[in-house]
Formats: C-alpha cells, structure tokens, sequence
C-alpha cells in the first residue's frame, strides 16, 4: 500500500511547536525543525520527522540538556574546539559550522572540531551550509558503536558518517554517506514496517550474516555482540576492510581531535550521548577563481551523467542529484511518512496539547 503524503510546511510548522513546548527558543526550533524536514525532503526518511521521538526522549531522560552552553576551549585564526555541553545536535552543529565559515571567509579555510554532541541529523545539511556561501563544505560524525570491525563481531565503531558538498551547475554535489552499509535509522525503518533487512547489511551475536532486523537491534539495546557492517561488507572480498579504514578515519577526525569520546564510549550509559564532530569550510578561490573552478567541476560531473550506462541501467547520477530532484519533486506533491511514524507524531501532539489533524490534511 502506497504511503500518503503530507505537505511539508505544515510538518515543519508542526515541529517547532513541539520543540517550542519543549522549551526551545523559535529560532531555536527552526533550526532543529529544518534540518528534520531537509532529511525528508530529501528522501532521507531515516533522518526525518522519523527521529523526532528520539530527540524529545533525549530530552525526558536528560541526554539532551535543554539550557546546554556550548563554549570555546581551543582557538586559532583557522580552528576551534568547541564542547558543546550536551546540546541538541542540530543547535550545535549549526552554531560550529556558522564558525567554520566564518574562520574560512576570513583566513581561506575553517575546522571547527566538537565534544559533548547530540545526534545532528544529516551530516549533508552542515555541508551544504558552506556551498550557500560560495564554499566548499565538509562534516562528519562518529555515533554510539553499531559497525562490527572486519573479522569483528562486537560494534566497536559508529556509521560515522562524512559528507562533502561543492556549488556545482545544474545540480550542486553532495556527497552524503554513512561509513556503514546502513545507518541505524535505516534498520529503525526496516522495523516499523516489519521487513526483513537485505542480506550483507549485518550481523548477529555470533558475527554470521542476519536479516532480522529485531535481532541486531536487541545486540545495540543489550550492548552485546553483532551490528551492521562496514562499507564493502563481511571480511576482505568486497572491500569491507576499506569501510572500516574509512570508519576510523571519521574516529580520528572526530572523537580523537576533539579528545572526547570515540564511538565504543558514545552512548555506552543510556542516558548519556556525547559524540564528537568536525566541521570544516574552505574557500576555494585561494586555488583560482571561483567560477572557473565551479564551471570545471559541473563540467566533469556532466560528462559522468553523459557516459556510457550499463546495460539495463536508465541513467547515471552524481552525488547529490536525486536529492535535488527529490526535493523539488516533494516540495510540489508532499513527503511520505510511514503509519508508525505518523503515530509517534500524534502521541508528541496529544502530550503537547497540539491539535494534529491541522498539520495532517
């Protein structure tokens, strides 16, 4: 049965409510609102108005800290290390990459490293905060362990997520990628709708491939062996040995900088998240002009789009392009959400007094 849709307007409008009934500022619950909608509009279903329960249970068990004051600890004309205190994710993730470009605008490039994070949502979102300013954006994450190491069977890394976004014509280039096959949210959405995982995405409690995705998310809640895997999949044949490299770098860059928690300490107390990111913006245009470079770039990404298809295959694509087409598409005819998703909804709305068939029509 085919999903309905819901105008996003309204979905958004219906999020900052409810994180304005939390206690957020307006601007404040834009902001963590937009980057939920952005998920959505995007086709990102498992970062969308799907976590938004997440983030409100954050906040009931104090995970989240509502008055959190991010502060500097470390500074130079180029950096910054910033403990964000346990804020929402999305509040300090906008805060360290608004620094970011600053620092690049001024001195050619920006790396803004955090601790004490919350789950932020997309990593593309902060990425392409930078491309709106004529930069080149970079942003990643480590996460509470999930990812098995190559011939491992405890999740000993997180999706670790890296994005990298580029002004490019027609389509602007984002590279948005989780370092696992599959991101929690992804095996989240499996589960709501009761299906079977495809088979190469994770492993149970004896490191042997699972497609139940009730199994490995028992391993997460109990702490015990199995989890998804990395990027290449099971053992050395198909590369999963590069995944995992990839993954520890996200780790070097992320938990090991900021000195703050790598992903097998993120989140190993229920109650307690504090995951470590890295935001990074360069200007470009201390290399050559900056349209010269853009024009080059869109070129080659053209000529990729235009190269010979596979037998069977209809088109080729860059990164960043079906989610441009997405949200242009979703913009006009509305999101989906799935039933369990809508349900979470209303709950939060009934809690909050909020009358949710407004938003739902």
């Amino acid at each position: 049965m085919e999903k309905k849709r819901y105008n996003h307007k309204k979905l958004k409008e219906l999020s900052i409510l409810i994180f304005h009934k939390m206690g957020y500022s307006v601007e404040e619950s834009e902001i963590i609102a937009d980057v939920l909608i952005t998920a959505d509009l995007y086709g990102i279903a498992s970062h969308g108005l799907q976590r938004l329960n997440l983030y409100v249970y954050g906040l009931d068990i104090g995970r989240i800290k509502l008055n959190a004051q991010p502060k500097v600890i470390r500074e130079t004309p180029v950096s910054a290390l910033i403990d964000s205190d346990d804020a929402m994710g999305q509040l300090s993730g906008v805060q360290s990459m608004r620094l970011a470009i600053q620092k690049a605008k001024q001195a050619g490039i920006g790396i803004v490293v955090t601790r004490n994070n919350n789950h932020f949502g997309i990593a593309g979102y902060y990425a392409q905060m930078a491309t709106k300013e004529s930069l080149l954006g970079i942003c990643m994450t480590n996460s509470e362990a999930l990812m098995v190491p190559t011939f491992g069977k405890r999740a000993m890394l997180g999706s670790n997520p890296i994005a990298v976004a580029m002004p490019a014509d027609p389509y602007p280039f984002l590279m948005d990628i989780a370092t696992a096959v599959v991101p929690r949210g992804k095996l989240e959405v499996y589960m709501k709708d009761k299906k079977p995982i495809p088979e190469g995405w994770a492993v149970g409690a004896e490191g042997k491939i699972s497609t139940d995705p009730f199994e490995v998310n028992e391993c997460f809640l109990k702490k015990t062996c199995g989890g998804i895997l990395p990027i290449g999949g099971l053992g050395e044949i198909l590369g999963g040995h590069k995944g995992y490299g990839i993954a520890l770098t996200v780790e070097l860059f992320t938990g090991i900088l900021a000195q703050g928690y790598t992903s097998d300490m993120v989140r190993k107390v229920h109650s307690v998240d504090r995951s470590c990111a890295t935001f990074i913006a360069i200007d470009y245009g201390m290399f050559g002009d900056k349209d010269e470079i853009e024009a080059y770039f869109s070129a080659y990404l053209e000529r990729l789009r235009r190269s010979e298809k596979a037998e069977g295959a209809s088109r080729i694509y860059t990164h960043g392009e079906k989610e441009y087409l997405h949200r242009l598409e979703a913009e006009e005819n509305g999101i989906y959400l799935q039933e369990k998703t809508i349900e979470e909804i209303e709950t939060l709305c009934q809690r909050f007094g909020i009358p949710s068939v407004d938003f739902f029509i």
